[in-house]
């Protein structure tokens, strides 16, 4: 193991925890909306994503190119930067079961403004950067395909419950605003 492996393993393990730490201080418990609508299909996109990040962690190879090491070493933070601020705009309106609520908002700013899912962004950037420090990218490309795939399960079943929500409104910015890769509809 080389030094840039070394430091580029320790970034990545420190971003996943600074990753994590907006959700671990709002997942207070909070009381039972009884007019709350949820997504139960949403956990099967969990579950497809739980796959992807396994393939992405199991270690194939022994050293990857410094070239994939330095691009992990910017896409880890960026995407702990963008978690943050997605997390803080979301607000209240956050849940860790995906539905709508009786005190829902559309949030449309910041993370929001430029991908309707910044949370799913992240997520994609992390699985990206965990594969290019810890696996072979033939493994990535497969880790990420299936990531996608329960991304789109996630966004489909989230999404439905948001525009039989918020209408009209949910569907100008839908057409406006791209799902998850900024600029690409």
């Amino acid at each position: 193991m080389t030094g840039l492996d070394l430091a580029a393993f320790v970034e990545l393990l420190a971003c996943w925890i600074l990753w994590g730490l907006p959700f671990f201080f709002r997942s207070r418990k909070q009381p039972k909306d009884r007019e709350a609508v949820t997504a139960p299909a949403a956990k099967w996109g969990i579950g497809v994503q739980a796959i992807a990040f396994f393939l992405a962690w199991f270690r194939i190879v022994r050293s990857n190119p410094p070239g994939l090491l330095i691009a992990s070493m910017l896409i880890a933070p960026a995407s702990t930067w963008f978690v943050w601020r997605a997390v803080t705009h979301l607000g209240k309106q956050w849940r860790i079961q995906a539905g709508v609520y009786s005190d829902h908002e559309l949030v449309r700013t910041g993370p929001y403004a430029v991908v309707r899912h910044p949370i799913y962004t992240s997520m994609l950037g992390m699985l990206i950067a965990t594969g290019l420090v810890m696996t072979w990218w033939p493994v990535l490309i497969v880790a990420a395909a299936i990531f996608i795939v329960g991304m789109e399960i996630r966004i489909r079943a989230e999404e439905a419950l948001l525009e039989s929500r918020f209408g009209e409104t949910f569907r100008q910015y839908r057409a406006s605003v791209p799902a998850y890769i900024p600029f690409i509809r």
